[in-house]
């Protein structure tokens, strides 16, 4: 099992990644298979994309974001590593963003070019990706789920928010157990000053107690009444960083596929 390298020292310290390649891999293997690609509407020149998948005879609709922080590289990685691999399971429909934040990683910060946390901007929105990705996410069908892939540089293992107002059937535990085996899970009390357990946080969903709505929260509220937030250690190699992010996307496709 991957063990933690002591890199990060008040910030992310570990490896960087050259987004405009990533996002053009990433581009160039969804249209080899037969993703449709577009950009956000009103995006300001930035590379900001919306990919769709759609299955012929779809059985579940799932959601799946990244690179809102610059200072979070497995993620993008992850959804690569994904759409090149496409090992999607039949049946699921899926609704992809490589990168929600491309001016935050040539300088390796988890706010936008403007200093912006674009993940608390999903209330009172003020920039421009966030209004072009809200205005692309209101132009969708709703979703039997969402994914957004994270990372925390001060984890002790992966762990994940699970989103659940309706207390629907979710498969939290079976995401910890399959990304476990491999990588450290983060089993503290409390994580991010929350309530935890076994590496997993289940907040309420109070969006008129916050002022400062993260994307997560967005999706719940417009599109889905579900959504997982998954937080790989940033303090492990790259490689296993990526690894767990991309188990636990399959793991939630395949276990919700076999609840339905």
């Amino acid at each position: 099992m991957a063990v933690p390298l002591g890199r990060n020292i008040g910030g992310y310290g570990g490896d960087t990644i050259d987004i405009d390649d990533v996002l053009q891999r990433t581009l160039a293997a969804a249209q080899a298979h037969g993703w449709s690609i577009g950009n956000f509407p009103n995006t300001c020149d930035l590379p900001l994309y919306g990919l769709q998948r759609l299955a012929t005879e779809p059985r579940l609709a799932v959601y799946i974001s990244t690179g809102i922080h610059g200072d979070e590289p497995a993620g993008p990685l992850a959804m690569l590593r994904l759409i090149e691999a496409n090992t999607w399971p039949s049946g699921v429909s899926l609704f992809a963003c490589p990168c929600l934040n491309p001016t935050g990683f040539p300088g390796n910060t988890r706010e936008n070019q403007a200093g912006i946390d674009l993940n608390r901007d999903y209330r009172y929105i003020k920039t421009s990706e966030v209004q072009a990705h809200t205005e692309w996410i209101d132009t969708l069908p709703t979703f039997d789920f969402g994914i957004c892939l994270h990372e925390d540089w001060e984890a002790r293992g992966f762990y994940l928010y699970e989103l659940n107002p309706d207390n629907l059937p979710a498969v939290s535990e079976e995401v910890i157990d399959a990304v476990g085996t491999a990588c450290p899970i983060d089993c503290s009390e409390r994580i991010d000053d929350r309530p935890a357990s076994g590496g997993i946080l289940k907040p309420i969903v109070s969006p008129e107690a916050r002022s400062l709505w993260p994307e997560a929260f967005y999706i719940v509220l417009k599109k889905t009444r579900l959504s997982y937030t998954l937080e790989s250690p940033s303090d492990l190699p790259m490689a296993a960083r990526v690894n767990a992010l991309c188990t636990a996307v399959q793991t939630l496709l395949d276990s919700h596929l076999t609840k339905r």
